[in-house]
């Protein structure tokens, strides 16, 4: 038996998603606080509580209300009010070190579920 030549055909069907599956997580999304610990000298710890705190420097509040990317590093630190190079009571925050990693921003609001967040 012979065979038939058949043309090759195409056939475009368009997909239409019935489903839609948010995979970015908290993509897009701010925290909201303000730059309000005291003034003094601010640490953080880099690599948690079990390793010696980072020194950053000489603090002082901006005030400002910053929004910073929840994909954006925060630290557990402290700023030094009586210059003994520890942390005391009383003196906990929570640091962000800016966009580029490069700045120090410490807020005494200590539980980052309770922030403001928003989308960006």
């Amino acid at each position: 038996m012979k065979k038939r030549y058949e043309r090759p055909s195409a056939y475009i069907e368009e997909f239409t998603p019935n489903e839609y599956v948010a995979a970015c997580g908290d993509s897009g999304k701010v925290y909201k606080f303000e730059c309000d610990a005291p003034r003094g000298t601010l640490y953080y710890y880099k690599y948690g509580r079990d390793y010696k705190a980072k020194k950053l420097g000489s603090y002082h509040p901006c005030q400002a209300k910053h929004e910073a990317s929840t994909d954006d590093d925060f630290y557990d630190g402290f700023v030094d009010y009586n210059w003994n190079k520890k942390e005391d009571k009383g003196e906990a925050v929570i640091v962000w070190r800016g966009p580029w990693n490069n700045n120090g921003h410490a807020t005494t609001k200590l539980n980052m579920k309770e922030w403001e967040t928003a989308k960006s």
